[in-house]
Parts: C-alpha cells; sequence; structure tokens
C-alpha cells in the first residue's frame, strides 16, 4: 500500500488566462514553503512534479529540506486544453469544469486515464506536485465520482489518497478553497 501525498502547487503569478506556464508568485513562493514545513516532518519520501513551473518551483522546498530530486512526472500534469489561444482555452476549461468525463473528448479521458495510471505505478509512499483537475482526476477515481471537479483543493494543500490493490482511496481531501479560471 503506497500513501500519496497529492499537493497543489501554489498560487501561481499568472492565471490560465494570463500564461501557457507561469511560476510561483510571492504567495505561491508562500504556499511552498508551508507545505514544505507541513510534509517535512514525514520524509524523506520520493517527490513527484509535474513538468509545469509552478509545481516544480511548490516541490522545491521540500525537495531541498530532503536533499532529494524531484522526478518530473508529464502524467501529473495540467490538463491539455484544445487551443493555445490562451482566452479560448480558459472559457473552455471554465465550461469544462462544470461538466463530467464522459462528456468530453476521447483524448481528454486517455489523459485522465494515464494520470490515474501513474499514481496506481507508484508502489511507495511519496508526495506528488501537481494540479487542481489532476487532484480532482485522483480524487474522482478513488469515490467514482465522473464531474470534472470532485472538490475545490486550495493551493499549497495536501490531499492523502492510497494505492490499495491497484485501486485508489481517499485517506483526507486536502483544504478546500474557491478557485476561478483566468
Amino acid at each position: 500500500m503506497a500513501m500519496l501525498f497529492l499537493v497543489r502547487h501554489g498560487h501561481a503569478a499568472a492565471g490560465f488566462e494570463g500564461h501557457h506556464d507561469p511560476g510561483l508568485d510571492m504567495l505561491g513562493r508562500q504556499h511552498a514553503d508551508a507545505t514544505a514545513r507541513h510534509l517535512a516532518p514525514l520524509g524523506p519520501l520520493a517527490i513527484y512534479s509535474s513538468p509545469l513551473a509552478r509545481a516544480r518551483e511548490t516541490a522545491m522546498p521540500l525537495a531541498e529540506r530532503w536533499a532529494v530530486e524531484a522526478l518530473i512526472e508529464p502524467r501529473v500534469s495540467e490538463i491539455p486544453s484544445p487551443t493555445s489561444d490562451l482566452t479560448a482555452r480558459a472559457q473552455w476549461l471554465r465550461q469544462a469544469m462544470q461538466g463530467r468525463w464522459r462528456d468530453l473528448p476521447p483524448d481528454l479521458n486517455e489523459w485522465r486515464d494515464a494520470l490515474i495510471q501513474c499514481l496506481l505505478d507508484i508502489r511507495e509512499d511519496a508526495v506528488v506536485f501537481c494540479h487542481y483537475v489532476a487532484i480532482n482526476v485522483a480524487v474522482g477515481a478513488a469515490i467514482g465520482d465522473d464531474r470534472l471537479v470532485a472538490f475545490r483543493p486550495d493551493y499549497g494543500s495536501v490531499t492523502r489518497i492510497v494505492n490499495v490493490d491497484g485501486r485508489l482511496r481517499v485517506i483526507e481531501l486536502g483544504r478546500e478553497a474557491s478557485t476561478t479560471v483566468g
């Protein structure tokens, strides 16, 4: 049984509508430091991170404390957008987040399945720095919820999930907050 600590990245310097790959702003760096302090007594554990800057930067303080290298894992990245136009992708995501996976195109369901398989493939206790929708994928799979948004993880929050015999199970949802896409 592997315990997975899914961490939502800290507050980004720009929203989904403002930049393709923003890093953290000052508040986001505070989230990263607070998360590192919270998780430090548990490790060192393996650290996985989305390749996006905001996730990598959130992982950095914990990786430094534990003197480990964060492994970059593309399968826990942000949900793929059907467009690179920033305004259009924000509008698309706002609409998609109101729906269910079964209503989305096959390529997005393939991304979802790959993310779930990635988490199932981790056989050791680990911290995974990722994104709002990615955490919702894991929680939805664990509780059998087909909605894109099963709960609203706050910046820097930690959701605990276990892999038991090839199935994800929620141990504890992270702190929730209201999130807007923009």
